[in-house]
């Protein structure tokens, strides 16, 4: 998993409340179990008409946000069924970092375990980022700090696990951290077999 440093650019302003997941990432498109190659469906039904042609209506086939690495949501993103292709999704397009009130519970978790931040803030500094991006103007993302600069230097803050952070910053999902403990289970796997020498 790429490590999280600060992210700067113009966001994607995508004011709509309740976004689930099959809107994310349409279940036609959940047969691989690849997380690379996802991105050209993110929102497809919303990107593309019937016969796969560019939607000139949806904000994410605009310059400059179809690069945006931030997303700004309505409340309650990434509701619906549980699908981890979401966040492949999002990930593979550029997205680096969810701002919103509010998201689902089962897509919260899985954005960290695939190296998206998530920020969780209050409507009204929510409603102040998508005026920045609505202008395209610049902001920033610093999870060290943990810290959004926007309007050139004014700042909002943000809470977040400390776990999850390091994780974030160390570029560590789950099997990275399994990775770092390589030497007690080579030492477990050792002492097993020795009590056990019929385990192979």
């Amino acid at each position: 998993m790429e490590p999280f440093k600060t992210i700067k650019g113009i966001p994607a302003p995508l004011p709509m409340i309740n976004v689930d997941t099959d809107m994310i990432i349409p279940k036609q498109f959940l047969k691989t179990i690849k997380r690379s190659g996802l991105g050209k469906n993110l929102f497809h039904e919303l990107r593309y008409d019937i016969q796969g042609n560019i939607k000139n209506d949806f904000v994410l086939n605009w310059d400059p946000y179809k690069t945006s690495k931030i997303l700004i949501a309505g409340t309650n993103f990434g509701c619906g069924s549980s699908r981890e292709h979401a966040p492949w999704s999002l990930l593979d397009f550029g997205f680096r970092s969810i701002i919103s009130p509010s998201f689902a519970d089962i897509f919260y978790n899985n954005c960290f375990k695939n190296g998206i931040l998530p920020i969780k803030i209050d409507q009204v500094k929510v409603d102040l980022l998508m005026k920045e991006a609505e202008e395209k103007k610049e902001i920033s993302v610093n999870l060290e700090k943990q810290i959004i600069v926007y309007d050139s230097n004014k700042i909002i803050d943000f809470e977040i696990d400390q776990f999850r952070k390091k994780c974030l910053i160390e570029g560590l999902d789950d099997i990275g951290l399994t990775l770092q403990k390589n030497k007690k289970i080579d030492i477990h796997e050792k002492k097993i077999h020795s009590i056990q020498p019929w385990i192979v």
